[in-house]
């Protein structure tokens, strides 16, 4: 199949939204952590044993992200939600502590444009005109005023930044999960998969998760049901039991985003990310299509300024020790 990202492209496509502000997210994070006591509403986890694990492959498809090459690792033993944390999951951590998330700060946040009744109303940035900037856009109002969590309670928490993210980790008695934690998580058990079931490739009749299906960005034919999120129980899980390894939301990870290589245009990627104070996403989103931005792989990933927030980024938790919480299995 023909992918958009061949070797050399210089990475410019991503259907993930622009940076917010540019703020120092992270220390207001740390603050948050060190202030409150963990929540443990943890909903369900899978303890995983660790050992030696792979990250990355020896067969990228966008080698501008640092995707390979592939290489050995060791972790510890861990556990990790089965699902990406749900608006209602972040709505009780927010009744208990008053958290204000970093849109709510900015007052607005970016919502794709599908989403919108009425998208002409908002602007947008010239080079993904398919985002809107909408003020009043939060994760409890996910495209702006006069919407709300009805209905989707279940559905991912969206329009979280990496601040927002590690805050509600820190209360869940957790934490955000590493790259390798991930992608061993993705994997389900298998040795080398493209995806979390295997490889094959999901088209219109072979639905396997809930990406873009159509022509990116106006029209989607929701094949997989969905124009945006889906509940994060859809579609069936991997060989640990995972829900939505890919697509859905893009799933932030605690690594600052870093591409292993001494060329020169690794060099000027990792200046750029430094800069920027990049981390790592994984996963996708529903945005994602192989015609654009081939990013659902599990050794995909995509570096993002920390107070980026939008209607596909969201995260689950993960835990040094599952012995005594709740839901770990």
């Amino acid at each position: 199949m023909p992918h958009a990202h061949q070797p050399g492209d210089d990475g410019a496509r991503s259907c993930c939204a622009p940076k917010l502000q540019g703020s120092p997210s992270i220390a207001s994070a740390c603050e948050f952590q060190r202030g409150t006591a963990a929540g443990l509403v943890r909903r369900d986890a899978v303890s995983l044993p660790g050992g030696s694990s792979i990250i990355g492959t020896d067969r990228p498809e966008i080698p501008y992200d640092g995707e390979g090459p592939a290489r050995r690792v060791t972790l510890k033993p861990f556990a990790i939600d089965r699902d990406a944390v749900t608006g209602a999951d972040f709505r009780a951590f927010v009744a208990a502590t008053g958290y204000v998330t970093e849109a709510e700060h900015f007052g607005w946040s970016f919502v794709f444009h599908l989403l919108l009744d009425d998208p002409d109303r908002y602007a947008g940035p010239l080079e993904t005109p398919w985002w809107r900037k909408v003020d009043g856009a939060s994760w409890a109002h996910p495209e702006g005023p006069g919407s709300s969590l009805d209905g989707k309670e279940d559905h991912p928490v969206v329009h979280v930044s990496l601040a927002d993210a590690m805050a509600y980790a820190s209360w869940a008695g957790g934490r955000l999960p590493s790259e390798a934690e991930w992608e061993y998580a993705a994997r389900g058990g298998l040795s080398n998969p493209r995806f979390p079931w295997g490889d094959e490739e999901p088209d219109d009749q072979h639905v396997f998760c809930n990406i873009w299906q159509g022509d990116f960005p106006a029209l989607n034919t929701m094949a997989d049901g969905f124009v945006g999120t889906a509940p994060v129980k859809s579609y069936a899980p991997n060989g640990y039991g995972l829900h939505n390894m890919i697509g859905n939301v893009w799933e932030w990870c605690s690594d600052a985003f870093r591409v292993r290589s001494l060329a020169k245009m690794a060099r000027l990627r990792n200046a750029q990310a430094a800069g920027e104070g990049e981390h790592v996403m994984k996963g996708g989103s529903f945005l994602c299509h192989a015609s654009y931005c081939y990013r659902y792989r599990i050794a995909a990933r995509l570096g993002r300024p920390a107070d980026t927030a939008a209607s596909n980024t969201g995260f689950r938790v993960a835990y040094d020790d599952a012995a005594g919480l709740p839901g770990a299995r």
